[in-house]
């Protein structure tokens, strides 16, 4: 199984983007992937070519928009496992000994 961590705007569309990220997030979630956004960006776990597939789609889909699009990604790959979105932040809450926000 894969982590992805994806943040993708559209060059040149102004200061806010929301709408554009909006459009993505839809992709995101009718993916049938498990995601979590947060104000930087996107983390989808799934199975390499699906996380890279999403991906793909999404930088289409902004791409919509704009003629140019940034994309910056971060892969973990982690053979045999599964869950490990909400696992990892459990991990380090039972380090601290206490919840974190999220």
């Amino acid at each position: 199984m894969v982590l992805l961590e994806m943040s993708i705007v559209p060059m040149g569309a102004g200061v806010g983007v929301s709408q554009y990220v909006a459009d993505c997030i839809d992709l995101v979630d009718r993916s049938g992937l498990d995601y979590e956004v947060h104000a930087m960006g996107t983390i989808v776990e799934g199975e390499l070519t699906s996380v890279l597939q999403l991906m793909q789609s999404c930088i289409e889909k902004m791409a919509e928009h704009s003629d140019r699009v940034s994309c910056v990604a971060k892969l973990d790959f982690r053979r045999g496992t599964t869950g490990r979105l909400k696992a990892k932040v459990d991990s380090v809450e039972k380090k601290l000994g206490r919840k974190i926000s999220r």
